[in-house]
């Protein structure tokens, strides 16, 4: 795969940009620019907001086999199947997004994402832990929860990278490592946690809904007291 990708990045897609002979590959310029990009309010913000939400889906990838096949007995081609239909889920919220994005703005779009996705991962968890929840209605929470994921990834995204030109690519290099470094942190607590039970799985990613909107709401405070003190607009 990544041979194909080389092939036709080479061949199919142009250049539009000159190389900067100012630009360092060595460490010590390379851990400056990340120091800059990190120490703004609106990057970290919504980098930390979109990595926490995104590792409720690494929740999920990690708890699921064991739920679905151990406790609800499903057999592996059923599992793939429902992998399937919430794949297909995710990926159909994030076409809606580029539709929505027509008539709302991306710091809109995700508050509400945010807020349905913690709505449904704290009924999900409630569900398992009281016992009122069963195969059907787990896939159908689990399908609502991460398609709120196609929402909330994109725009957390843009609007991180937003206030960089210079430094985008080490802001985009940063923020995929802090995404994949949390992601992974997820699946390591789902595991340790495990108790053969959905309460693992379910409540993780209960945290990381919950604690994507907090962040993101006191983010946004801070967002708003740096733009009076610069004397600019929120964004």
């Amino acid at each position: 795969m990544s041979g194909l990708i080389l092939i036709a990045v080479h061949y199919t897609l142009p250049e539009s940009k000159k190389p900067d002979p100012t630009i360092s590959l060595k460490p010590k310029p390379i851990l400056r620019s990340f120091y800059t990009v990190l120490k703004n309010p609106q990057f970290y913000t919504y980098t930390f907001t979109g990595a926490i939400a995104a590792s409720g889906l690494y929740a999920y990838i990690a708890g699921s086999p064991y739920v679905y096949m151990e406790i609800y007995k499903v057999s592996e081609q059923e599992y793939g199947w429902i992998f399937a239909f919430i794949a297909v889920g995710i990926i159909g919220a994030s076409q809606l997004n580029t539709i929505l994005l027509r008539r709302f703005e991306s710091r809109q779009i995700i508050v509400g994402a945010l807020i349905c996705q913690s709505l449904t991962g704290l009924l999900l968890f409630a569900g398992a832990y009281y016992g009122f929840t069963g195969l059907t209605s787990t896939i159908f929470l689990i399908f609502i929860f991460l398609c709120c994921q196609g929402f909330s990834f994109p725009n957390s995204s843009a609007l991180a990278l937003a206030p960089f030109s210079r430094n985008a690519g080490s802001a985009s290099a940063l923020m995929g490592s802090l995404q994949m470094a949390l992601g992974a942190s997820a699946s390591v607590m789902v595991s340790l946690l495990s108790n053969k039970t959905p309460l693992p799985m379910t409540g993780v990613m209960a945290f990381c809904a919950t604690g994507s909107l907090v962040t993101l709401l006191v983010g946004k405070r801070i967002i708003r007291n740096e733009a009076r003190l610069n004397k600019k607009i929120p964004i």
